[in-house]
């Protein structure tokens, strides 16, 4: 980070702990729209995640004094908002078996966690790129990536073969790989990327 980006951070920060309400507005938009992404991935439930991810940024606000770091806030809001969906899947009678899934990996191991973190912060960066594809390549991928949907799954959904399901997927991958190394996007995110989509 450059002497003048920590500089500005730092301002931020102050402000903030300050109770400076426009800062609050600030993190919000940094961060609401991967929450509202990572939390309705563990959740299967768009509206209750958005409910969620608003309680936590009233949980920042309440501590808006105590942080140091843009990279603290970042933390508390991803661990409250793991901790609050951890909650709403214990008190849920009924689990989809998604949800039953995700309330395992909740539960287990950080690393399961820390993937989909990883995960929302790719689809952060790849956010704008992913808008720019070709529509099917656009369509095709994001019924992969974001809906976790099964190959044959979307084939028969949209009246394609697999094969040509299999063939947007890969066009899709390799514009998004080229993007990311225009962009000069570090090695362990592009790694993270690799690894990303190794997983569907």
């Amino acid at each position: 980070m450059k002497l003048k980006d920590k500089q500005k951070e730092q301002y931020q920060i102050e402000d903030f702990r300050n109770g400076n309400e426009q800062m609050l507005s600030y993190f919000f938009d940094l961060h609401y729209k991967s929450l509202c992404y990572f939390a309705g991935r563990l959740l299967q439930d768009e509206h209750q995640a958005k409910d969620i991810v608003s309680g936590c940024f009233v949980k920042l606000w309440e501590r808006h004094a105590d942080f140091e770091t843009a990279q603290n806030i970042k933390a508390f809001l991803y661990i409250s908002c793991r901790n609050a969906c951890l909650d709403y899947l214990k008190h849920l009678k009924r689990k989809t078996a998604a949800q039953e899934l995700y309330f395992n990996q909740l539960n287990g191991e950080e690393e399961n966690i820390l993937f989909h973190i990883i995960e929302t912060e790719i689809l952060e960066i790849l956010g704008n790129e992913i808008e720019l594809l070709p529509p099917k390549c656009k369509e095709v991928f994001k019924m992969i990536y974001l809906d976790g949907k099964k190959t044959d799954e979307i084939a028969e959904q949209l009246g394609l073969s697999v094969q040509t399901i299999r063939n947007h997927k890969t066009k899709a991958i390799e514009l998004l790989k080229n993007q990311l190394l225009k962009k000069g996007v570090s090695s362990a995110v592009y790694l993270a990327f690799l690894f990303f989509i190794d997983r569907r």
